[in-house]
């Protein structure tokens, strides 16, 4: 009884340890007496026990590494580059991804390191940044030529983070912050410029109006004054009376608009009754004194020189006598 009890263990084991199992997206590789028998792939799978056995499963789903490699630039400025590698193993290859090489990881990891180190010293800085993209293809092409032999796929390369030295950081950002600053000065001096110009502008046409309408009111008051006068002719004034009249009236109506305005400065002008014919008189005797005194320089004799002794005389042009050339 006990012999059957053992044989019915026994051959329950033996049962059990025939079937075995295969997750979706990996291989099992499967060995004869320490050989290489087959691959399994997924689902319910049968082996001789004892005689068979899984020597190893190999993962079939894409998978990632990062590698971080320090390394220097062509400016001699050193920084750390992030490599994110992914791959996977290729389905009919599985034999050489788990016979040839023992650690991917490792042979990735140095394939990386080349290339990375071989491709920035040729590149300076602020290249690194804008060629990231051109050494990750790079290393995708290189990581393909040597891991397909192997039977792995390299998917993609991703250079996922580029760290320069932190002093190198702080001097980009000063240098940057600089010419930010330099182009900020650089509008504001456009700006004031600018400002001043049409201010100028604005000035100068201000004056331009200004002065129309100075030109404008004169024009007006002379032509104003003009039709008084005729009026006052018409009413029998003569020019003179009109005159004094227009004069007279003026100057009242200065003193009021001076008294009416708080602001204006003290003008000390006479307002006796006769102010105003005073103030004609004073103007009339001088425009005649200027007349009388250009009169009287156009009618003096002008000095010529003697031909013979060089003296200069007094020459009237209706004495014909006086032979002298006029200088």
């Amino acid at each position: 009884m006990v012999i059957f009890i053992v044989f019915m263990v026994f051959g329950l084991f033996l049962l059990f340890a025939s079937f075995f199992t295969v997750k979706q997206q990996s291989s099992v590789v499967v060995e004869r007496f320490g050989k290489f028998h087959s691959i399994r792939n997924s689902g319910l799978q049968l082996k001789i026990p004892v005689i068979d056995s899984i020597s190893g499963r190999v993962n079939l789903r894409i998978q990632q590494l990062d590698v971080v490699i320090e390394t220097k630039t062509k400016d001699n400025v050193f920084i750390k580059m992030k490599v994110s590698v992914q791959f996977k193993v290729i389905q009919e290859k599985v034999y050489e991804a788990f016979y040839k090489l023992e650690y991917p990881h490792d042979q990735i990891t140095s394939y990386v390191f080349d290339v990375v180190r071989a491709e920035v010293p040729k590149l300076i800085l602020d290249d690194v940044f804008v060629r990231k993209d051109d050494i990750a293809i790079a290393v995708k092409r290189e990581l393909n030529d040597a891991m397909t032999t192997y039977g792995y796929d390299i998917i993609n390369t991703l250079v996922t983070d580029i760290d320069p030295d932190i002093q190198v950081k702080n001097a980009m950002n000063r240098i940057n912050a600089a010419d930010r600053e330099k182009t900020a000065a650089e509008f504001e001096s456009e700006a004031q410029r600018i400002r001043i110009v049409a201010k100028a502008k604005a000035e100068a046409e201000s004056k331009k109006l200004q002065g129309q309408g100075i030109a404008d009111q004169r024009r007006e008051i002379a032509r104003g004054l003009v039709e008084s006068v005729e009026v006052l002719n018409n009413v029998g004034i003569n020019s003179q009376e009109a005159s004094a009249l227009i004069v007279v009236t003026q100057h009242y109506d200065t003193l009021q608009a001076i008294g009416a305005d708080t602001n204006s400065n003290l003008i000390l002008l006479p307002n006796s009754p006769q102010a105003g014919s005073d103030m004609l008189n004073n103007m009339v005797a001088s425009f005649t004194a200027s007349n009388q005194i250009g009169e009287t320089i156009k009618n003096q004799p002008k000095r010529v020189k003697s031909k013979n002794d060089h003296t200069s005389t007094d020459y009237n042009p209706n004495d014909t006598s006086n032979p002298t050339e006029e200088v």
